[in-house]
């Protein structure tokens, strides 16, 4: 199992394939398991790698609050064990934002981004209420509700939901709370035109909630590729991987 020794604290996390790397980011409760699919299939093409943000999953607590500049450093560390100048950047949901708050802190570590169901700040009521709802559930210690629920509706089949929901169940309630509070304030629209490196934003047809975050995105940012993945919401690398893992092939090859 390796690990990565921080200040502190360690991060687990997960190589497999040569290649282009390629570094996945996960949203609070879940855990480097969600992109199962994207490590077994895309490993084939490009070096991918995993990892547990601190205080989730086989990551222990960390001391330091979770922040989105926080996990930021923790990749460039991660990249600099592995002997990594450039990367792509992915990250779903959340993840997805702290792709653009990467690109906006290391451009010059940065090949491009995708972000899967991103948003630049939560300006709704929907999205405001859900990451509300986990700020009250992690905060109270129902680690283990909000593991079995997102792991339950992020999984497609059994042994994927088992998987996920013993790794996530790890994962340490203070961090998790810190990781949903950020998101709920971060807000970098005001800098998006300065991102100029490409970015891949995918969003499910089906996602309804996040498509004004796609159209707000896909406006702003100077390079984009805007794609919605048919009869999927926003569950995507686990409910529409092979959809998923074509458009991050054919953008990172061209």
């Amino acid at each position: 199992m390796p690990m990565l020794n921080l200040d502190g604290s360690s991060l687990h996390y997960t190589v497999k394939g040569s290649g282009t790397p390629i570094v996945f980011i996960h949203p609070p409760v879940l855990t480097s398991v969600n992109f199962k699919y994207q490590l077994e299939e895309l490993s084939q093409n490009f070096q991918v790698i995993t990892f547990d943000i601190r205080g989730h999953g086989r990551s222990p607590y960390s001391p330091e609050p979770v922040t989105y500049p926080l996990i930021v450093k923790d990749i460039n560390r991660l990249l600099d064990h592995l002997n990594i100048s450039k990367a792509f950047l992915c990250g779903y949901s959340t993840g997805g934002s702290i792709v653009l708050e990467y690109m906006l802190s290391f451009t010059e570590r940065a090949l491009g981004g995708i972000s899967i169901g991103a948003m630049a700040d939560v300006n709704d009521d929907y999205l405001r209420k859900k990451i509300s709802l986990g700020i009250k559930l992690s905060s109270k210690g129902a680690i283990s509700f909000l593991a079995w629920s997102i792991s339950w509706s992020n999984s497609n089949n059994i042994k994927l939901f088992k998987q996920m929901f013993s790794e996530a169940r790890k994962g340490d309630y203070r961090n998790i709370e810190q990781y949903y509070r950020y998101s709920l304030k971060y807000n970098c629209v005001s800098q998006l035109a300065e991102i100029h490196l490409p970015i891949l934003l995918v969003y499910g047809k089906k996602d309804k909630p996040f498509h004004s975050y796609a159209e707000q995105l896909h406006e702003k940012l100077p390079r984009n590729q805007l794609h919605f993945i048919e009869k999927v919401d926003h569950r995507i690398p686990t409910k529409a991987a092979k959809q998923l893992n074509n458009l991050i092939r054919q953008f990172v090859n061209n």
